[in-house]
């Protein structure tokens, strides 16, 4: 029988999982669900059964503020020598170490006499890479032992790659059966009583391993921590509206799941189950929608990039010196060069979306020694957009694929039938993306203030002419008066892709757009053929290529729709702004959990529906959850300045609103550096006003309508 509830997700560094309402894995209902480690499903069956038979589902609760799973069951019939029906209840807890997975089984009987209950559990490991779950065949897999070890279960793969990957399933109770696929015992049941049952699957077991009781106590201890201090960290963000404020729990416990400690702070990876790991784009997105509330998570994905920034020029894997990273996997099939993804470099914005992070990211903070450390990887960047530019006709910064597996399209719609025509023709050979120009617009911009800071003017007013520049040719290329937008992109040939499509909005986020030009995409995107009641579509239902069930070419995306409404905001469109926010608050109201996924369809909303989900879309996905984030910077109008040669911070905040169904809205702690302030924007009879309840000396605020 399906399950009636979606999966749940739980993930530690490099372990994560998906399990049922049981808080188990049956691969016969759930193809993709399993425990993975390493880019590697470790664990794909596991079932507890009681007298033979899976237990009822009674409810079951992902606690996402501390990461943890609670499923509460009950017995079937236990036959005539069983315990009756629903006499049994189980409560069953399962939380993630770095390299393994516990639970807790809680059995309490309600029954009016002993039994003795037979229980069983049921495990398997495919060891398949997750290109493998994700439908990629191979030719040649490693091959697996199973065995019986001391009163646990050993699953032991030898890969291909030289790697042994082991799973090692032990309990706290003695076992009375170890076969190959199962673990079996008898526990005895006295009325009313409570018995505790420890599991581990063990991913790296030691040579004397944790008793499973304190293993799991010390794992349950550690994670509770672990989110506690995630918003120790960050500014609290509360408002009147008990759903708002459900968002907003949701969504910042979904970006601390799926983020993983590296050596200069966090890295927020991308989603799961298919991009659980470090993605050079999507990490620094998120870390720019979560800047006002999380500024660390910006540090941990800046030091990143910077050591895996190219230090070589590989076409194997797209990889120029200076590029920034795509994406970093680990798992058997990248080890052996099955797909280039180990270390890949196809992504043509990762380069300046890096610099506009930094930049960003010390204008928040004031954290110059750090930013002075990442100079040189900083400058290789913008020496590789210079080189790049230098290197086509127009000047624009393009993209070409040249890895044999690598992919065809290297911006954020990067499926092969993104960028096209209007007649549906694909584009051809190197691609000059809207967004891309937008970006190496606001490249130049974020490297100049850098630069500004640190003592070096002559250089940053360059960056700046440059840009100016940039701004000039981009415009008289890119806007097509015949779509009232900026074009998709142009392709090899020097031809536009007349195309209305949510790229455009992205030129609005950086600046690059005029003023007469960004109203007009603001309509463009607002009109009926383009928002659909939740979000902005990808495509506008005009176009040729258009299908609310593909990927990128009709679909809405939450991080989409949060960069178009902050540069929605940056223009003073903020009507438009409020609209696009109330959108994704409604949708995921509408969905379990307050938890917005990577993308839904783009069909148009109707009464009474929620959205239509995409089926196989990551959730949670890192950029989606931090959109929230993104868009309550833009509504409250919030930018920070510094002046060169003072120590002052100055926040300012440009006609501040908030949507319907919001009255307060309290951000406290909000960190600038060594500063720091407490802000209060409420709604009056025709305004919002803000209310200044705290600052430390060093900060100025200014409120400008």
């Amino acid at each position: 029988m399906p399950d009636p509830l979606p999966p749940f997700v739980l993930k530690n560094e490099e372990t994560f999982a998906i399990l049922d309402s049981r808080g188990e894995i049956c691969p016969d209902l759930q193809q993709e669900a399993g425990i993975f480690h390493r880019g590697t499903r470790h664990v794909s069956r596991l079932e507890v059964l009681l007298w033979g038979r899976a237990p009822l589902v009674l409810s079951s609760t992902e606690l996402g503020a501390v990461g943890v799973l609670v499923s509460h069951l009950s017995n079937n019939d236990g036959g005539p020598e069983g315990a009756a029906a629903m006499t049994i209840h189980l409560e069953r807890s399962t939380v993630l170490t770095a390299t393994a997975c516990l639970q807790q089984l809680c059995f309490t009987s309600y029954g009016d006499r002993r039994v003795a209950m037979p229980l069983t559990l049921r495990l398997d490991a495919d060891f398949r890479d997750i290109f493998e779950v994700r439908g990629y065949a191979r030719a040649e897999r490693g091959r697996t032992i199973r065995r019986g070890v001391d009163g646990s279960l050993e699953l032991i793969y030898g890969g291909l790659d030289g790697e042994d990957r082991v799973t090692v399933l032990r309990l706290s109770d003695p076992v009375q059966d170890v076969g190959v696929e199962h673990i079996g015992l008898e526990m005895t049941l006295e009325p009313r009583q409570t018995r505790r049952l420890f599991l581990v699957l063990d991913f790296h077991p030691l040579a004397v391993p944790l008793g499973a009781e304190d293993h799991f106590n010390a794992a349950m201890a550690a994670t509770i921590e672990r989110f506690r201090d995630a918003r120790r960290s960050a500014a609290s963000v509360v408002s009147d509206n008990p759903a708002f404020n459900s968002w907003l729990m949701r969504s910042f416990s979904d970006v601390h799941l799926l983020a993983s400690q590296v050596e200069d702070g966090l890295y927020p990876y991308a989603g799961v189950p298919w991009f659980s790991c470090p993605f050079g784009r999507d990490g620094l997105i998120t870390a720019r929608q979560m800047l006002m509330v999380e500024p660390r998570l910006a540090r941990g994905v800046l030091g990143y990039l910077a050591s895996s920034q190219a230090a070589i020029d590989d076409p194997a894997h797209d990889e120029e010196v200076g590029k920034i990273l795509h994406e970093s996997r680990l798992g058997e099939m990248a080890a052996l060069g099955e797909v280039p993804f180990s270390r890949y470099y196809g992504a043509v914005d990762s380069t300046p979306l890096f610099l506009m992070l930094a930049g960003d990211y010390l204008c928040r903070s004031d954290d110059r020694d750090f930013i002075a450390g990442l100079l040189p990887e900083l400058e290789a960047a913008m020496a590789w957009i210079h080189k790049a530019e230098a290197g086509s006709a127009d000047g624009f910064l393009r993209y070409l694929r040249v890895a044999e597996n690598g992919l065809r399209n290297q911006g954020w719609k990067d499926s092969d039938d993104s960028i096209h025509h209007a007649d549906g023709r694909l584009a051809e050979g190197s691609i000059a993306l809207c967004e891309v120009q937008a970006y190496a617009y606001g490249a130049r911009r974020a490297f100049a203030s850098i630069l500004h800071r640190l003592g070096r003017p002559a250089e940053a007013e360059g960056l700046l002419e440059e840009a100016a520049a940039l701004r000039h040719r981009f415009h008289r290329a890119f806007w097509s008066p015949s779509i009232d937008s900026y074009a998709l992109a142009i392709d090899g040939d020097g031809q536009p892709c007349r195309v209305r499509s949510s790229n455009a909005g992205h030129c609005l986020w950086t600046g690059i757009a005029s003023t007469e030009a960004a109203a007009a995409v603001a309509r463009q995107l607002m009109a009926p053929t383009s928002f659909n009641g939740w979000g902005v579509r990808t495509l506008d239902e005009r176009e040729s290529r258009y299908n609310p069930m593909s990927y990128h070419n009709g679909s809405v995306w939450p991080h989409d729709n949060a960069l178009i409404g902050m540069g929605l905001a940056r223009y003073g469109h903020r009507s438009e702004t409020l609209q696009i926010l109330t959108g994704l608050f409604e949708a995921a109201s509408a969905v379990p959990m307050f938890q917005l996924p990577e993308l839904f369809c783009g069909f148009q909303r109707r009464e009474e529906e929620g959205p239509t989900f995409y089926p196989v879309a990551c959730s949670p996905q890192a950029w989606a959850s931090a959109s929230v984030f993104g868009l309550l910077e833009a509504i409250t109008g919030m930018a920070i300045e510094r002046e060169h040669g003072s120590s002052r911070v100055q926040v300012r905040l440009h006609n501040p609103c908030l949507p319907r169904g919001l009255n307060l809205l309290d951000i406290n702690g909000l960190r600038l550096g060594d500063e720091e302030i407490n802000l209060q924007f409420h709604r009056s009879d025709h305004d919002v006003g803000v209310m200044v309840r705290g600052r430390s000396p060093g900060v100025d605020v200014l409120i400008m309508k």
